[in-house]
């Protein structure tokens, strides 16, 4: 049974992100369209469950499920899409996870979708309090119940989501290319 622990924020977050695209960098090589530090962990200030979440983004999502066997020898295990089409997505770290890994193909809606929450969190402060009061709030009701902590977030993060991608689509600076 995993526990939920939401840890205030870390600045050694960072440093792990960037020690991790280093070597996936290496894995992806010329697939590689971009690579971003995304969730809780990529927002100074922000509390999170100690999790390092990395977007790759690639030119052919088909090419990466010919790397998996690189990415199991870093340590992750292969979830497919997990839920959501078009996604590959990684985990590392087995019941303590240090790592997600949600690769996209240039061009998906969730790269967006990602960059806008991460970035409408880090410009607006006070919605960043707000998700970080419901994050704690939430992992100490459900500190055994990782299902019913992400459950308890989710109405939230969709309205957070749309207010986020208004915002992003008026103010983005990250380059089109990029994106889409």
């Amino acid at each position: 049974m995993r526990r939920v622990i939401v840890e205030p924020y870390d600045s050694i977050w960072q440093h792990l992100y960037i020690e991790e695209a280093r070597k996936l960098r290496d894995v992806f090589k010329d697939q590689l369209v971009a690579i971003h530090h995304i969730g809780s962990t990529a927002v100074p200030g922000l509390a999170a469950k100690p999790v390092i979440d990395i977007m790759p983004v690639v030119k052919d999502l088909a090419a990466v499920d010919d790397l998996t066997d690189c990415l199991t020898a870093l340590g992750y295990t292969v979830h497919g899409e997990n839920g959501i089409p078009g996604r590959r997505y990684f985990q590392k770290g087995g019941d303590n996870r240090t790592h997600h890994v949600h690769v996209y193909q240039k061009g998906d809606a969730n790269i967006v979708r990602h960059l806008a929450f991460r970035d409408y969190l880090r410009t607006f402060r006070g919605e960043m309090e707000r998700y970080q009061a419901l994050k704690f709030e939430l992992a100490q009701r459900y500190p055994f119940d990782i299902a019913s902590y992400i459950e308890g977030k989710n109405s939230f993060v969709l309205v957070m989501e749309q207010k986020a991608l208004s915002w992003y689509n008026n103010h983005s600076l990250l380059p089109k290319e990029l994106i889409s």
